[in-house]
């Protein structure tokens, strides 16, 4: 008979001990071949370091997410938008031992369909945040020792348009006629977008003295959001504190802007010294497109207009990065990897410098021009 499996009426009993902590573990089966299996795959889980007591994760999905979230540092906005995620799950209330894989796909797919409470299903860029919300969750529960393996691990998501696609770059026509099309006070909120690259939060967050005329400098300090009508001001998003540096135009525009007369600290304030609601600012959008006769574009749009200058001008990554207040290169690269030249295209340029300088040290009349 196998070591550690033993006969007990007609059920076989496989045991071990765990070396570490010295507790023995057994569980019965009706096959002794069931019976060995389970051992060996106890032992093996001890040897590789992955091993879980089998009493661990005998909690619900949920109720660990909420224990656990209790002290995960988020700010408001994270926090609301991870228990939206846990919420979400079909397996909420299943423990986390039981959750296999094939939970997590039903749960997937549950999303790509509309539903009685949910006329449209959800598009899959939200699909995959809430995936990855979902992930940590469950990465958090294999380093806390309540289960062995990450069940999101190989589940595949509806996929997501490229990012080249699904990205609209405004025309400098078009931005044009946005900003022709702006109130008297709402032009430099665009031009502060598509010239300087903030968002929205960013934007109706900038106090006066953000503004650095003589040195031609924004200074991002702050986000404003808005959670349960509520006014938030925090740091920028991931932290993105940035010093912006400013064509002069820009400055004008916002010259002009402060002599209209500011009755608040709040560059973009009017009734009342708050910045202004982010419903506020897209009305405003909205109604600014109509007057310019522009549709489809949104206000985010402009950050990727400005973040497209850059890269046609010659900024490297870093540049851009610190620009756009990105936390890593790596998201900046994400974003509009698509937009650097490629080395096929440096290769051409390349070529066609050393060429144009070879004819014209030549007396010929030989030009290269650029395809």
């Amino acid at each position: 008979m196998p070591e550690g499996i033993s006969r007990r009426g007609d059920s076989w009993r496989a045991r071990y001990r765990n070396p570490e902590t010295g507790r023995q573990h057994e569980r019965s089966f009706d096959k002794q071949v069931d019976a060995v299996r389970w051992r060996r795959q106890q032992l093996d889980a001890l040897d590789r370091g992955r091993w879980v007591d089998p009493e661990a994760g005998k909690v619900s999905f949920l109720a660990y997410f909420e224990a656990w979230g209790r002290d995960q540092l988020w700010t408001d906005g994270t926090r609301k938008a991870m228990s939206l995620a846990a919420r979400s799950t079909t397996f909420a209330e299943v423990d986390l031992r039981l959750i296999r894989p094939s939970h997590v796909e039903a749960w997937v797919k549950s999303m790509t369909v509309a539903t009685a409470t949910r006329p449209r299903p959800l598009a899959p860029g939200t699909i995959k945040t809430r995936f990855v919300n979902v992930r940590s969750v469950f990465r958090a529960a294999v380093r806390d020792g309540m289960i062995a393996l990450d069940p999101t691990a190989q589940v595949r998501l509806p996929r997501l348009r490229k990012r080249e696609a699904a990205m609209t770059i405004p025309s400098p026509e078009v931005v044009r006629a946005v900003l022709e099309g702006s109130a008297p006070r709402f032009r430099a909120f665009v031009g502060l977008c598509a010239f300087a690259g903030l968002r929205l939060g960013e934007a109706a967050a900038l106090q006066v003295g953000d503004v650095d005329f003589l040195r031609r400098q924004v200074h991002v300090r702050r986000q404003v959001q808005r959670l349960d009508g509520a006014v938030e001001i925090r740091l920028p998003k991931y932290n993105s504190e940035r010093t912006v540096h400013v064509p002069d135009a820009l400055l004008e525009m916002l010259s002009e802007h402060v002599a209209l007369g500011l009755p608040y600290d709040w560059l973009f304030a009017e009734v009342e010294d708050v910045p202004p609601h982010q419903n506020t600012v897209g009305h405003r959008w909205r109604t600014t497109l109509t007057r310019a006769g522009v549709t489809g574009v949104r206000l985010h749009d402009l950050r990727h207009f400005y973040a497209s200058g850059l890269i046609a001008a010659g900024c490297d990554v870093v540049a851009v990065q610190r620009a756009l207040g990105h936390a890593k290169s790596t998201t900046t690269l994400t974003t509009y990897a698509h937009l650097w030249p490629s080395a096929e295209d440096r290769v051409r340029d390349a070529a066609a410098q050393l060429f144009t300088e070879v004819a014209g040290s030549s007396e010929g009349t030989v030009r290269a021009e650029r395809p």
